[in-house]
């Protein structure tokens, strides 16, 4: 309890501080006049409190949050927006400082009245460009987010996948947040283009749900609707254990998906076949689970390792774990490939892939930049995809 209250209250100065820099470089240096100001700052203080109330308030409860979270979350992502492009514009200008003071302007001092005037106007077209800027990016990563799904084809060579299985198809559906903004008719139209593909077997690999089941479990009914010759299949992410992880593990039964919890089964007939194995999240040791490397034990223990393997687990790094157990391939999302450029950078400094398909020794990863988004409805250079992975047997014919 303690350490939350630690997190809350760091989160809660962090968004102070940078909802005041966001008032001294848009409001208070370009002097805006008043009644302006004054209007300004006020609307910047309600978007300020408007986020944590929207996490707070609108977490499960698609009615009431839809109304609270939208603004809230759009916000967020404007809000991240304006911090880079405003800090860019900074060490732009103190860049171009540090190089007159080293190159020496000469010439006669500007008078104070000259100096003020100069940095009113330098400070009110940067507020203007990065504005402007903010708005047509805000406008693309909102399209972005909520407009189609397309469909990312991935060819995966496996050195130990039977001849029988050269062409099986896996589509891999990751990061959903099935919540306040994303509802019923999202998933509908991801079930639909899914299922188009005639896939051979559909991998849901976490983080499908921001919530508990009472409240969405109608909005996530038509994945009862996804069909794949070898079935469906599901792990946990860190948001399931966030919401509501017993009732979820119970739900999705109930929809024909298989909920893979430290265990491994064969795809195929015989010699044929492969193994496909399922983890719990790194979060679930926190809720009474097994850590990775006990999750991974159960899973793969007495396996026969000239068999192919595939792994599902929601974070790219399980795959460090999983280094004992000669892993083909992993499957993760998790990352949402930054969602919202350029925060894969800060993403990266925990998660070693962000994005695509990745070699390690002799084992692969493929990251999925998600289906869905968490928080600001808005994707920048990190397009939501559904995934249509082709495996290929590297056996000799």
């Amino acid at each position: 309890m303690g350490r939350l209250l630690t997190f809350v209250a760091v989160a809660l100065c962090l968004l102070a501080g940078i909802h005041y820099y966001l008032w001294a470089r848009l409001i208070r240096d370009p002097q805006l006049p008043a009644p302006w100001n004054t209007v300004a700052a006020s609307l910047l203080v309600l978007l300020a409190t408007s986020i944590p109330a929207a996490l707070v308030l609108g977490h499960g409860h698609p009615g009431f949050g839809r109304m609270l979270v939208w603004p809230a979350y759009i916000w967020m992502g404007v809000m991240f927006l304006f911090l880079v492009g405003l800090t860019s514009a900074d060490l732009g200008r103190l860049l171009m400082a540090l190089a007159r003071r080293v190159v020496g302007t000469g010439g006669v001092r500007p008078d104070l009245a000259d100096l003020a005037a100069r940095r009113t106007f330098l400070a009110r077209s940067v507020a203007s460009g990065v504005s402007l800027v903010v708005a047509g990016l805000t406008v693309a990563a909102i399209r972005s987010a909520r407009g189609p799904i397309g469909v990312r084809r991935v060819r995966v060579r496996l050195d130990r996948l039977p001849r029988a299985q050269d062409g099986f198809t896996i589509v891999q559906i990751t990061d959903v947040h099935v919540g306040a903004t994303i509802g019923r008719g999202f998933i509908e139209d991801i079930v639909r283009r899914t299922n188009a593909l005639g896939a051979d077997l559909v991998a849901i690999t976490g983080d499908l749900v921001d919530g508990g089941v009472p409240q969405l479990r109608h909005l996530v009914e038509p994945l009862a609707n996804l069909r794949a010759r070898h079935g469906v299949f599901f792990v946990t992410g860190n948001h399931e254990y966030f919401s509501d992880p017993v009732g979820w593990l119970n739900e999705l039964p109930r929809l024909g998906i298989r909920v893979l919890r430290n265990e491994r089964i064969s795809i195929g007939n015989g010699n044929g076949s492969f193994d496909l194995a399922g983890v719990d999240d790194r979060s679930a040791v926190h809720y009474g689970g097994l850590d990775t490397r006990e999750a991974l034990t159960q899973a793969l223990a007495g396996r026969d390792p000239q068999r192919e393997l595939i792994l599902l687990a929601h974070q790219p790094r399980m795959l460090f774990d999983a280094d004992p157990f000669n892993v083909g391939l992993q499957l993760s999302g998790h990352t949402h490939g930054g969602q919202v450029w350029p925060f894969g950078y800060l993403v990266r400094l925990q998660q070693p892939f962000i994005a695509g398909l990745h070699r390690r020794g002799n084992s692969q990863i493929y990251v999925s930049c998600g289906t869905g988004y968490w928080g600001p409805p808005m994707r920048l250079a990190a397009p939501p995809e559904i995934t249509e992975i082709r495996l290929e047997s590297g056996l000799p014919a």
